[in-house]
């Protein structure tokens, strides 16, 4: 069995991983249906790695038709210990502005509706995880330490809201999150953290803020174009800190 210690999920705006050599494609194969996309496989760096787009190869598949569950399990099924997951968000704390790179240390999760455990009771077990710190804190170090070496800011800290999507939220909603205690709003953080804890694998996100969060920008519309623009500049350098990490990473 192929055994790679390192995978990375991308979302919106990361479809694939640049700086990649040795490529190959693998199908993966789970009792939970298809991942989102067939394993892309390489080397960067000093590591070789997994690359699996969240949404899919042409950005097809909205956050909450994902199969969070076969790709989380397809990337435990190949050896993965690591995984580093990529997010685009909204940004709630007025200190956050487009392009900031966030590396969140909690969550909340407001989705409904998606399948969310491996322990649904199909396969006669039920398993209580303790959540209580869904990151990683090794990983999340590692990530901070490699935008520093690349001479990227990143905030050290925050709160990631999940929301079910694909519609954005309304300012009232966000009102709610930022009472509630979330820095950051996105659509894809959830399940996928609880599910590679539940098949002990180390889990940490890196946001990228593509957007002020509904009514965080006075009456201003947000604007996709606006975000496709931010999303094209901002992974740039959100590879470059993974093109750091893995330089060093095992």
């Amino acid at each position: 069995m192929t055994n790679i210690k390192i995978a990375i999920i991308g979302g919106s705006g990361l479809s694939n991983l640049r700086g990649l050599t040795d490529v190959r494609r693998e199908v993966g194969r789970t009792p939970y249906g298809d991942p989102s996309a067939p394993l892309t496989i390489g080397r960067l760096g000093d590591n070789e790695v997994i690359f699996l787009p969240r949404h899919g190869l042409s950005h097809q598949i909205p956050p909450h038709q994902v199969n969070y569950r076969a790709n989380i399990w397809v990337l435990k099924s190949m050896g993965v210990e690591q995984i580093y997951a990529v997010g685009a968000t909204g940004g709630i704390d007025p200190a956050l502005k487009p392009r900031d790179i966030v590396i969140p240390t909690q969550l909340i999760d407001y989705t409904y509706g998606r399948e969310q455990t491996y322990y649904d009771g199909s396969n006669l077990l039920v398993e209580h995880i303790d959540f209580s710190h869904p990151y990683s804190e090794k990983l999340r170090q590692r990530m901070i330490e490699a935008a520093a070496s690349a001479g990227i800011d990143v905030f050290a800290e925050g709160v990631y809201a999940a929301t079910q999507g694909p519609r954005l939220e309304t300012a009232a909603e966000i009102d709610r999150i930022d009472r509630d205690g979330g820095t950051i709003v996105g659509m894809t953080g959830m399940p996928e953290a609880a599910l590679a804890r539940e098949l002990e694998m180390q889990y940490a996100l890196v946001s990228l803020v593509v957007n002020p969060a509904a009514g965080r920008a006075g009456e201003a519309i947000i604007s996709m174009s606006e975000i496709l623009e931010h999303l094209e500049a901002g992974m740039l350098d959100v590879c470059r800190v993974f093109e750091a990490m893995l330089r060093t990473a095992k």
